[in-house]
Order: structure tokens, then sequence, then C-alpha cells
């Protein structure tokens, strides 16, 4: 759902509360460039930062920004894309619509690192993701689980998928209503692409709604005889 949709969407009350938090991610958003997200950072999470400076160094990039250039031992290592309507993950309460006041929360990522070893003929590729999910006027649950696919596709006019996977993360919420997560896929494996293939190469991330099972649906209330 596009930010200025959302917001024209929720209701008065609803809105100031998810307009701070959105402000807030934003502010720590436009830190991100250059890696000092890694650092000295204002991320409310430091350990999260922690981790992805000693996986990634300096391979990160925020969602937006180009990718770090390679160098000579990357280059079979594709770059990371936000798969198109996958950025972000909208809940609303049981039976109801993602909007406005029905809105629970809303997950999406804002950045992104990878990197790649070559063995027996093998990639074996780690994927760093970083995002934040804000409570909504609906409520603030005490946890989120947050489902993501990372693909290895070959792209051009018929995209061919070499290997898919799901991974889901847990994330506590807090009384701001506005909390960090990261999750690093670890074991994406595949064959090294022959020749210049692997030009065409992408590690497509994004929210999978479908890897959850769904709530329960509320139990429609027995009529009175």
């Amino acid at each position: 759902m596009h930010d200025g949709l959302m917001m024209r969407t929720l209701g008065a009350a609803g809105t100031v509360r998810l307009g701070i938090a959105l402000a807030v991610a934003g502010t720590l958003l436009s830190g991100c460039g250059g890696g000092s997200m890694f650092g000295a950072s204002t991320d409310s999470s430091p350990s999260i930062g922690s981790r992805f400076s000693e996986l990634f160094g300096s391979k990160s990039q925020a969602v937006g920004e180009k990718a770090p250039p390679t160098v000579d031992n990357e280059l079979s290592c594709p770059s990371v894309s936000i798969r198109a309507g996958a950025s972000t993950f909208a809940v609303a309460a049981p039976g109801k619509e993602p909007v406005g006041n029905d809105l629970r929360f809303q997950a999406t990522i804002t950045r992104t690192a990878r990197d790649c070893k070559v063995s027996d003929g093998q990639i074996t590729a780690r994927i760093g993701i970083i995002g934040r999910v804000i409570a909504g006027p609906a409520g603030n649950p005490p946890t989120v689980e947050i489902p993501l696919r990372v693909a290895v596709v070959q792209g051009g006019v018929q995209e061919k998928t070499i290997t898919t996977k799901v991974y889901r993360t847990t994330v506590a919420m807090n009384e701001e209503g506005s909390v960090p997560f990261s999750l690093v896929a670890e074991d994406v494996v595949y064959p090294v692409p022959p020749g210049a293939t692997g030009d065409s190469y992408i590690f497509y991330i994004g929210f999978d709604p479908q890897a959850l099972t769904p709530e329960p649906k509320p139990k429609a209330a027995r009529k009175k005889k």
C-alpha cells in the first residue's frame, strides 16, 4: 500500500499515531546511506546494525540506493531487488481490509545486503534484510510474524526462478508501536551459472503473506430461536 494512500485513509487519531512513527522511521533511514547506520547508529536496536556490520561490512544499501560496486571476487553475486508489489506487508483486524482504522500494523523493508562465496561449482549467498514494523489504529499486537521470500531469478523476457525459499521472523512490538527488524538468509545455494548468464541473475526479496497460516475468522453469533 502506498504511504500516501494509507495516510489519507486513516482516521484522525490513527493518522497522528502512524504519522509520528513514519517520521521516526524516515529519520532513521535518512542516516543509512554510506554505512553510518552500522557505526554510531541512531537505530533504536543497535544489535541489528552491529550484526549487519559484522556480516556484510559496507556491502549494504538503503532501499532505492544504488548497490555498492562489485570487486573481482564478487562478479557472480547478483544485486538485491524488492519484488514489485511485495515491498510492504499490511495486516488488518480479522475479517477486515488493511485500510483506515482497520489497519493493525504495516511492515516495510528499508535496507538490504548480500555477499556470495563460490565453492565446488556452487554459490552460497547470504541475503540481509532490515525493515520496520509500525502499528496501525486497530491496535498494537504484542508480537508480529513477518514472512519474507528470497528468490534467485534469472532475469529476461521470460524470468526463470533458480531457487526460492520463505523465511519468517517474529518481532516483539513496543509501546511506541514502531520497531525495527532484521533477517539474514544464510542458506541460499545455487549452481554457478554458465558463462555470462550470471550477469542476468537477481536476488529478489519481498513479503509473502501467503506463507503464513491465516488467522481463523470470527465465528458468527448464533441466532436465538
